[in-house]
């Protein structure tokens, strides 16, 4: 694939015959999905944001988003991640229900090109307004890779100055651990949902999990876990205390434009559910941008 190093992100997308915007890149094209995020309130889980997800086609056909993400040449890692940045704010207003909040991810790894990763921040920054947004809506998830710690820091630092949430993607595997908790001071740890799954495996896990939970609410942080496939999950996920839910259990990604569902769930009913099985494509959406 060639190397996009100075192209401008905004000659790279486009608008759809529905007003739904998408990005081009090499043989791609990369659509918006949003998977919902609730808060458990009672006996009820309601909405309260959205993660902004990528969704390549090629050739017509949707494919894998890790597949497509390792695929990027180092040099467009930026541009690539800008991209797809833009689009979960531009199309987010599509979602047509009012008060939720936007999760999106950003790659340690783009941060080979510091200056221009600052630059990209700030112009975000600049340009909420234009789009309806506040930065108080957006909460930037760092993603597992491996950073050079002090150019993360700083990162992290210009975001929250501008009022952007920090919030630890995938904690337990990669390099979202203890340390970048301690380096970063989110304002909410995302649990990893495979890490999860596994540990939902064992007899006594509610009561191995719930002082996982109390740690990081005593470090000033939010839990949220993702992954949530299982009534053993999110039984699990409650009985320790986090404060946000993700999972297919829960409610899919939806392509934007799609109208969204902001009905609170009932955990009684979700309890007294078996979701053994996962679409093979939807667990691969799930796993990135």
């Amino acid at each position: 694939m060639r190397h996009e190093r100075r192209r401008n992100v905004g000659d790279a997308i486009f608008v759809d015959e529905v007003g739904i915007e998408f990005g081009v890149y090499g043989d791609f094209r990369l659509r918006s999905a949003y998977q919902p995020i609730f808060a458990p309130r009672g006996d009820t889980l309601y909405p309260v944001a959205v993660e902004g997800l990528i969704e390549p086609h090629r050739a017509g056909r949707p494919g894998s988003p890790r597949v497509f993400f390792e695929g990027v040449a180092a040099p467009d890692r930026l541009f690539v991640e800008t991209m797809c940045r833009v689009l979960h704010l531009r199309n987010f207003h599509n979602i047509g229900v009012d008060g939720l909040d936007l999760f999106f991810n950003y790659n340690p790894l783009v941060n080979d090109h510091a200056g221009r990763a600052l630059a990209e921040i700030r112009l975000m920054s600049r340009h909420l307004g234009e789009l309806g947004l506040a930065p108080r809506m957006l909460v930037c998830e760092i993603t597992e890779q491996a950073a050079d710690d002090a150019l993360l820091a700083r990162l992290a630092r210009e975001m929250r100055r501008d009022g952007i949430r920090i919030a630890i993607d995938d904690f337990g595997t990669g390099h979202s651990t203890e340390e970048r908790v301690s380096l970063l001071k989110p304002d909410i740890v995302k649990i990893d949902g495979g890490w999860f799954a596994q540990f939902c495996r064992h007899a006594a896990a509610e009561r191995f999990f719930r002082p996982l939970v109390s740690s990081l609410h005593d470090r000033g942080a939010k839990v949220l876990v993702e992954g949530i496939e299982q009534s053993i999950h999110l039984r699990v996920a409650l009985e320790a205390g986090v404060d946000l839910l993700q999972g297919f259990l829960l409610a899919r990604p939806a392509l934007a434009g799609t109208v969204f569902e902001e009905e609170p769930l009932v955990v009684d009913a979700l309890l007294g559910l078996d979701n053994k099985v996962v679409p093979l494509f939807a667990r691969t959406l799930h796993q990135r941008r």
